[in-house]
């Protein structure tokens, strides 16, 4: 168990225990495309590639198709409260759907939700309600809490998403996250899909910054491996991927990970705390 991810020291084990299944989050995925060379290392018994707490950029699943070519990407969607992934992709699909995190699996009923409680149609977005035995029925010693959060049976995960007519299920935001700029309502996963799309871009987040004017701006903290990366290149490669009101107005770099906590999510709370 490394203690610390470290690229190289990863693929070093990977590589002599003759690895066959892991399950990181997508930075680290990027880190070792970046930092190391993969053909340097005996991969032959890698067979699936697991990952969660964040999409996986394009440019990588495209990467790791290239240099990994019989390494199966599984997304899956769950939290602590579900104790268990709510949603997987199928075997096979992680490229055809790569922005999804799968469909709801067998033990878990998922509801696409709006503001006044009631189902959503196909492609629209809502927040997704979890029911189903392997959720939990609410928080210890915390009643205030559990009413707020849970629902008949369905724990309220805070997280924006779809379900398209098929049954796959999309992520689009969490609630808290969404970025409101002069009345446009803009997910902040939208951009850092973008900004990460940059093949200097290990990782980024996307936070509000509050705005006299606007109600908000746009930050995004971007952890990179190119040290001369410009935030006027990044905004150049953000115009060609997105609306203008979508380009972030700051970028802070970080040549070290962003923060993140025991799920391997980043802590964008921690992120707000640096605005300035």
């Amino acid at each position: 168990i490394m203690e610390v991810f470290e690229a190289q020291a990863f693929l070093d084990v990977a590589a002599k225990e003759q690895v066959t299944h892991t399950l990181i989050v997508p930075a680290m995925y990027n880190l070792f495309l970046l930092r190391c060379e993969i053909g340097d290392h005996d991969l032959s018994k890698w067979r699936i590639g697991g990952y969660g707490g964040a999409p996986m950029p394009h440019s990588t699943i495209v990467a790791l198709s290239q240099k990994l070519p019989d390494l199966i990407l599984v997304n899956a969607y769950g939290s602590t409260e579900t104790t268990s992934p709510a949603t997987m992709l199928p075997l096979g699909t992680g490229t055809t759907r790569a922005d999804s995190v799968g469909i709801a699996l067998p033990c878990a009923d998922i509801r696409v939700v709006g503001e006044d409680g009631k189902n959503l149609a196909a492609g629209t977005h809502g927040e997704l309600w979890i029911g189903g035995p392997m959720v939990v029925p609410g928080y210890w010693d915390n009643p205030e809490k559990t009413r707020a959060e849970f629902q008949d049976g369905y724990w309220k995960s805070g997280d924006v998403g779809s379900r398209d007519a098929e049954g796959f299920f999309r992520l689009h935001d969490r609630k808290k996250d969404m970025i409101i700029r002069g009345g446009y309502n803009i997910y902040s996963v939208e951009i850092e899909n973008a900004v990460t799309a940059h093949e200097a871009v290990i990782e980024c987040a996307a936070i509000g910054r509050p705005d006299e004017v606007l109600g908000e701006k746009m930050e995004v903290f971007v952890h990179t491996s190119d040290p001369a990366l410009s935030a006027k290149d990044l905004k150049a490669h953000c115009a060609a991927r997105l609306a203008d009101y979508k380009i972030p107005d700051f970028v802070t770099f970080s040549d070290s990970p962003l923060p993140r906590n025991a799920n391997g999510k980043i802590v964008k709370k921690e992120l707000r705390k640096r605005t300035s």
